[in-house]
């Protein structure tokens, strides 16, 4: 560092900086110029974006080695005095001011952002499913909200519906409901009280490293391999034996078993080197599962930095198929993925029967990550220069050697017929569902709401992420993916550490009086049913608003002129 000074910023230089199109965060009080590694970060462009105008040291901290946060001392550029006020990125629709040639750049008229927007649709609380009986979540340190449940925004909402408003009235009065009952139910979002939280998240993550639970457990993984080899032992015995059928739940299933050591990888949580672990990584999804570990690291990182944002987050974003948010019918425009997110004829149809086909939809899942596998590495979208250039080329290079041996060695050689080599793919491939259906389980039915750029990491993070309640024997099952709340904390803990975490994070909980959801397994899939029901309601509720509009409307039916 060789002592070096930087100049203090303000708030309005900064401000005016963005507006330039650069891209400035904060971290640890250090101003921050991302644009020369924009085009190099391993993890994607779009989760440094999401911290633009933010102070992003607890995201950094938590999603990257100290070598990586040594790295990012080189971009300084200034310094900040004092607590920093978050703006909202320009990705997420922020707006910043140029600074003018005659302009004193350390006039900061105002400390508080100017630029908040409205809170987003928050789910506080649910209808039971028509699949499943109601059901009762075990929360730590939660009171029950009062008030009225958003599902009571039923069909008398439709008569007072308003002429020309498109239903949004609607719309409107559910988000200002369930962001009123998140309110209610979480810490107040103002400096004071964020502030204490995130001084005690970072004392509790001290106190984690001090415990050693960084530190990975290496007898541990030899038992995850000597079960992943006896698995593809058996599937190759049973398929030489021509028991294809249970060769290929076999296969489904090392496919399952590894999915939990390809996302430590992904996470440095092995090896904690960068190259080490994205090889593991890359070994294990590409070559043994036809799937890019670069397409989930950026689609991942997002998914940590805007969690459960409907606009932003990509594992919650499946329309027309799937809708987890009333902000699904206004044909929002995904940050991620560019484009619009119809809600189409097609998005009505499937919506009005989410409850019922989310099952069966999980079960072809893998195909959906083999057409965004092949369109990240096709279209070179992960970094081409930088330490992580090399990494393309390898996928590139594993998805050969997978459909070598998957589709020529085993699909085509090994089994005679077509109906069986058909029957083999579809079960080996839907074997693995419990990945998806667990991957899901932590978001879908929690809070989807955008509470401002003031609230904190941690905070955010246990709203909208819930663990699932099991007995250590199943962690094999479930592949530290019943640890999601922890793991969102702190995601380069090994997922052998997490249950010994548990109990901090829980401690931590009741001290800043954060709810931790904790559901049992059954119990979260209800909640989680429960929530594409309610959505469901809320859709057909939204077309009788619009008929009612419609013949408003209309000269010969209609009272409207």
């Amino acid at each position: 560092m060789g002592g070096k000074t930087y100049p203090v910023l303000s708030r309005r230089q900064i401000e005016g900086f963005i507006a330039e199109g650069r891209s400035i965060f904060i971290i640890n009080q250090y101003v921050i110029k991302a644009d020369p590694w924009l085009k190099y970060h391993p993890g994607g462009e779009k989760s440094i974006l999401h911290m633009v105008g933010r102070d992003a040291t607890d995201e950094v901290t938590a999603l990257h080695s100290l070598e990586a946060q040594q790295q990012m001392t080189r971009y300084r550029i200034g310094r900040i005095e004092g607590r920093w006020s978050n703006f909202i990125p320009p990705i997420q629709g922020g707006k910043f001011r140029p600074l003018l040639d005659n302009e004193d750049p350390d006039n900061d008229s105002g400390e508080c952002d100017p630029y908040s927007t409205e809170t987003s649709s928050a789910l506080s609380s649910r209808d039971p499913s028509p699949v499943f009986d109601s059901a009762g979540p075990t929360i730590r340190n939660r009171r029950a909200a009062d008030g009225v449940l958003p599902s009571a925004v039923s069909t008398s909402s439709v008569s007072s519906v308003e002429p020309d408003d498109d239903g949004m009235s609607y719309l409107d009065t559910i988000t200002k409901e369930k962001t009123s009952l998140d309110l209610e139910k979480y810490p107040s979002l103002d400096f004071g009280t964020q502030d204490a939280i995130v001084t005690k998240y970072r004392d509790l993550g001290r106190r984690i490293e001090a415990a050693g639970l960084y530190r990975c457990n290496y007898w541990a993984y030899a038992i995850e391999a000597t079960r992943y080899s006896l698995l593809f032992g058996l599937a190759f015995l049973f398929l030489h034996w021509g028991w294809y059928v249970t060769s290929a739940v076999f296969l489904g299933a090392v496919w399952h078993q590894l999915v939990f050591t390809a996302h430590d990888a992904g996470h440095m949580g092995i090896t904690h080197d960068f190259h080490t672990d994205s090889v593991i990584g890359i070994i294990i999804a590409d070559f043994l599962g036809g799937l890019s570990i670069g397409w989930w690291k950026h689609n991942h990182n997002v998914h940590h930095i805007v969690t459960n944002a409907p606009e932003h987050d990509p594992d919650i974003e499946h329309m027309p198929f799937l809708a987890v948010s009333h902000r699904f019918f206004q044909n929002m425009r995904s940050t991620y993925y560019d484009r619009v997110m119809e809600y189409d004829a097609v998005a009505k149809m499937t919506l009005k029967v989410q409850p019922y086909t989310y099952y069966i939809l999980l079960l072809f899942g893998r195909l959906n990550l083999y057409r965004l596998s092949w369109e990240y590495l096709i279209m070179g979208k992960g970094p081409r220069k930088g330490t992580a250039w090399w990494h393309r080329w390898l996928e590139l290079a594993g998805h050969v050697f997978f459909w070598s041996w998957y589709g020529y060695g085993v699909l085509y050689k090994s089994i005679p017929t077509g109906g069986d080599r058909f029957l083999f793919f579809l079960i080996s491939h839907m074997v693995p569902m419990p990945v998806h259906a667990q991957i899901c389980l932590s978001h879908f039915a929690m809070s989807t709401s955008d509470l401002g750029p003031h609230e904190s990491f941690p905070q955010k993070m246990l709203r909208t992420t819930m663990d699932i309640d099991c007995p250590q024997w199943l962690d094999f099952f479930h592949g530290g993916l019943q640890f999601q709340a922890i793991h969102h904390l702190f995601p380069r803990i090994p997922r052998h550490n997490l249950r010994r975490t548990q109990k901090l994070v829980q401690e931590f909980c009741n001290e800043v009086g954060i709810p931790y959801a904790l559901y049992g397994f059954v119990d979260g899939n209800k909640q989680v049913v429960g929530t594409l029901a309610e959505v469901s309601r809320q859709a057909a509720i939204l077309a009788k608003c619009q008929k009612v509009i419609a013949k408003s409307d209309d000269p010969i039916h209609g009272h409207h002129h």
